[in-house]
């Protein structure tokens, strides 16, 4: 005899046709929905203020370093964006645009800041020790007609005339030589000159073996209007250049020119300085060299002949 189950309040009975619930759907989750874990959405990045203000500051250093008037201010203004563009890169959720701006700004800034100060600084040089364009005016020729003829005709066997002022066709004796500065004339040239070296001053250098003394008697007039004057000596320069291109400074030889040109005492508008210098040339090819002549510190060189 079967005795019946009582049914308890945690009994189940299960129809055969109604499918069993697995035991995570009896404690209230679906049988067959499965819910994902939520995924926050990622954060905006904020606006990186230190990097606008480096980004303006790169920018008004940029401009104010392509006035030469103003290139301290951009010198200033340059390095300072340069920090804050770099600081402003390592700022946490700060949108980094504006600082990479800033930062090659600033880098284009300073090198455009070199450029321009150092065309400033060649001008202002160029101002202040150049001496202009230079002009030469020839001595006039009043040669006879004969001798007329012959230099033409010595023109004319020369296969291709040089540019005048060169070593091959230097200027002659007596050009005038000048620029805004300077005014420089080559009065006369007296070759085999080593007696009256030697007999102006008994401490004089006797020329080496082969060479002479040559006289170089000219005239350096000072045409700027510096109110403290110039030295000859600073801006005038004088020197032989021997037919083999080997250039003679009066300093080589120990030697003293009588009335000997005064190039250290300074020269007010328009003074003038007259006198000798002395070169030791080679005594066998005297007459074929040149005088390399500079009216001026950052002057072109012209070339005068010596006969």
């Amino acid at each position: 005899m079967t005795t019946p189950e009582s049914s308890g309040a945690g009994s189940q009975q299960t129809s055969p046709h109604q499918p069993q619930q697995s035991p995570f759907a009896q404690q209230g989750h679906g049988g067959s929905t499965q819910t994902l874990p939520h995924q926050p959405e990622k954060a905006k990045k904020q606006r990186n203020v230190l990097g606008l203000i480096a980004l303006i500051t790169a920018i008004v250093g940029f401009i104010f370093a392509c006035i030469p008037g103003a290139l301290i201010i951009g010198w200033i203004l340059l390095p300072i964006a340069f920090i804050l563009a770099l600081v402003s890169l390592f700022m946490k959720d700060k949108a980094k645009g504006m600082g990479i701006a800033a930062l090659i700004i600033s880098i284009v800034g300073t090198i455009v800041g070199f450029i321009v100060f150092f065309a400033v600084v060649s001008a202002s040089v160029d101002d202040a020790f150049g001496s202009g364009d230079t002009t030469i005016v020839e001595p006039s020729a009043d040669a006879p007609a004969a001798d007329a003829v012959v230099e033409e005709e010595a023109a004319e066997e020369q296969p291709a005339a040089a540019a005048e002022g060169t070593r091959e066709n230097p200027y002659p004796i007596g050009s005038v030589i000048e620029n805004d500065e300077w005014r420089v004339v080559v009065n006369s040239v007296t070759l085999a000159a080593t007696d009256a070296v030697m007999g102006s001053n008994e401490f004089n250098e006797a020329p080496a073996e082969g060479s002479e003394y040559a006289l170089v008697n000219y005239s350096a007039t000072y045409l700027g209007d510096d109110p403290n004057g110039q030295m000859p000596a600073l801006g005038v320069s004088l020197a032989y250049v021997t037919a083999d291109g080997t250039t003679v400074n009066a300093f080589d030889s120990l030697a003293v020119a009588p009335e000997a040109i005064d190039t250290t005492s300074a020269l007010y508008t328009d003074g003038t300085a007259t006198g000798n210098v002395a070169f030791a040339v080679p005594t066998a090819s005297a007459g074929e060299g040149v005088l390399a002549v500079t009216p001026g510190m950052l002057a072109d060189k012209v070339f005068v002949a010596v006969k």
